[in-house]
């Protein structure tokens, strides 16, 4: 089901188009990568989702709210770099963001408790922010984002600057998050796009270059690489492979050849006769599946 549609969204400055006509859904209950190099519009469109700033054109619609509606009770966000009082404790911090979100001082204590629970700060509610670290920032931050109960999780690169440990810490609480919330976060970390998330989403020049879920984005699941390498001439070779009808690409260096295949198996059969027909000395064959990072590269220079 559907939770939020976003269509023919635009957000220009002056003559330069930050977000240029987007258009997606994102379902409830699934983790989506926001992917694109930087300058793509990612940050423009989390801060436009999540109701900072108006866009020039198109719509937003939550269930049955849209815009002019104030939709940010659905939204909860982290922005890149929050901004923390450092004097205050992790728990009164949280309280304070209740309270200006609504909630009564006894429900926003009680909710401030129930998340330091969940990002795993609960010995360190009583401790100054100021001594957290990184990992720890984050979490509270992530914790901030959900202390309305939002519908909708945004996070504006939520590991980039972490240490190791911290974007473990922060990677682990984003699946135990996803089982309850739909998720939305934009990393240029595509490791961590593969591990969490469900859908990926990327852009480029504020434009959609791409949108699926992972297991479906074709590149990733239907595109093949084969290597090969021969002692024989291989120019002769490099003729005789691109009348194979299953390769449609072939990049050779050398006696070394890169082979773009639609078909696996069928392609595997016909390289391996074709070498034992031809008595080829064939010293390499290996399979290499494209990975989300050749799709990205792709993507974007398209």
């Amino acid at each position: 089901m559907s939770l939020v549609s976003v269509n023919h969204l635009i957000k220009a400055y002056k003559d330069k188009k930050a977000v240029d006509d987007i258009s997606f859904s994102l379902n409830q209950g699934k983790c989506v990568a926001l992917l694109g190099p930087n300058g793509a519009g990612k940050t423009t469109t989390l801060r436009m989702l999540a109701g900072f700033i108006k866009p020039t054109d198109g719509s937003i619609t939550f269930n049955e709210d849209s815009l002019p509606s104030d939709f940010r009770k659905y939204v909860g966000y982290l922005p890149q770099f929050p901004v923390f009082h450092n004097w205050m404790t992790g728990k009164e911090f949280l309280v304070y963001v209740g309270e200006l979100s609504h909630l009564s001082k006894g429900d926003a204590q009680k909710r401030a408790d129930e998340l330091l629970t969940l990002v795993h700060l609960s010995d360190a509610k009583d401790q100054r922010i100021g001594k957290y670290s990184g990992g720890m920032k984050q979490r509270l931050g992530i914790a901030q984002a959900l202390i309305h109960s939002p519908k909708l999780i945004m996070l504006d690169e939520p590991v980039s600057s972490l240490d190791p440990i911290g974007r473990r810490e922060v990677l682990n609480l984003m699946r135990e998050l996803k089982k309850d919330a739909t998720i939305l976060f934009s990393t240029h970390i595509l490791n961590d796009a593969e591990e969490v998330s469900e859908e990926i989403l990327m852009l480029n020049h504020g434009k959609i270059v791409k949108h699926g879920a992972i297991e479906d984005i074709d590149a990733v699941q239907d595109t093949v690489t084969i290597l090969l390498s021969f002692s024989d001439e291989p120019k002769f070779i490099e003729e005789r492979l691109k009348e194979v009808e299953t390769i449609f690409q072939v990049t050779r260096e050398d006696h070394h050849f890169e082979l773009s295949v639609h078909d696996l198996d069928l392609a595997r059969k016909q390289i391996i006769e074709m070498v034992h027909k031809e008595n080829w000395k064939l010293n390499k064959f290996e399979v290499a599946r494209s990975t989300l990072e050749d799709v990205f590269m792709k993507a974007v220079q398209e």
